[in-house]
């Protein structure tokens, strides 16, 4: 039991390095977004899951014992993923920045309170830390399948502009990692979502082996610059008056 105890502990530790490197592989993407001065077609949803997910994640590693290394890690990742969504609010478009900060409000405000403030005066003992499991393995199962629109977006374009490798990447490795750091401490909130999260990263490598190379499909907005660019400068009826003034 205690040699169990120590090999998880250091795949806790190798997972923690991982998920630190998870939470810093969007900095390219953000460099982007400040370089450009614009968020593009680069989605919040994923960065406004992740910061609630990881601050459950550090209320979970506070209150139960033994999980020290998951609160450590994922108290880093409220900070990173703080930055990433005050970068996107700066840069948003007017609209797009409203949502962004009413889904910041309900879900990393709101219910993030809600949340602690119901397991922490109203449940005790393992009750309390069983809730809050449950509670971080949908939201870790919510936070992995985020991706899902934009692997739609791949499909449909035949571009994975849009979906950064490296996150994808270091998603496959995080939720192998962890999921095997579960099975050895028999803890299956953490086990369940990183699991989900292991077939997810991999389904999102495959769509990168078959699209990277592929020639991207033209976006709406292409298309419909090039009509436009393709538009008579005169209209049919002036084509035809003019046609008749040439014959006379």
């Amino acid at each position: 039991m205690a040699e169990t105890e120590s090999v998880g502990f250091i795949i806790g530790v190798i997972g923690n390095i991982i998920s630190v490197l998870v939470f810093l592989s969007p900095i390219g993407t953000f460099w982007r977004i400040v370089k450009n001065r614009s968020t593009e077609d680069f989605e919040s949803l994923p960065y406004i899951c992740t910061l609630l997910n990881s601050a459950l994640w550090t209320y979970y590693g506070i209150v139960k014992p033994g999980a020290i290394l998951v609160a450590t890690v994922n108290g880093f990742g409220v900070v990173a993923e703080t930055i990433y969504i005050l970068i996107f609010l700066i840069f948003a478009p007017a609209k797009i920045r409203a949502n962004t900060a009413i889904l910041l409000g309900i879900m990393d405000v709101g219910s993030l309170a809600a949340a602690i403030g119901v397991t922490r005066f109203a449940m005790h003992g393992d009750l309390r830390i069983d809730v809050i499991g449950i509670m971080c393995a949908g939201l870790n199962i919510v936070m992995y399948a985020s991706p899902l629109a934009v692997m739609k977006t791949v499909v449909t374009t035949k571009s994975v502009e849009y979906m950064p490798f490296f996150l994808s990447f270091f998603l496959f490795l995080n939720g192998g990692t962890w999921a095997v750091y579960a099975a050895l401490m028999g803890d299956y909130f953490v086990g369940i979502p990183n699991g989900t999260g292991f077939i997810l990263g991999a389904a999102q490598l495959m769509l990168y082996a078959i699209y990277r190379n592929a020639k991207p499909s033209k976006s709406k907005l292409e298309r419909l610059e090039e009509g436009r660019q393709h538009e008579p400068l005169i209209s049919p009826c002036d084509r035809v008056a003019d046609e008749v003034n040439h014959q006379w």
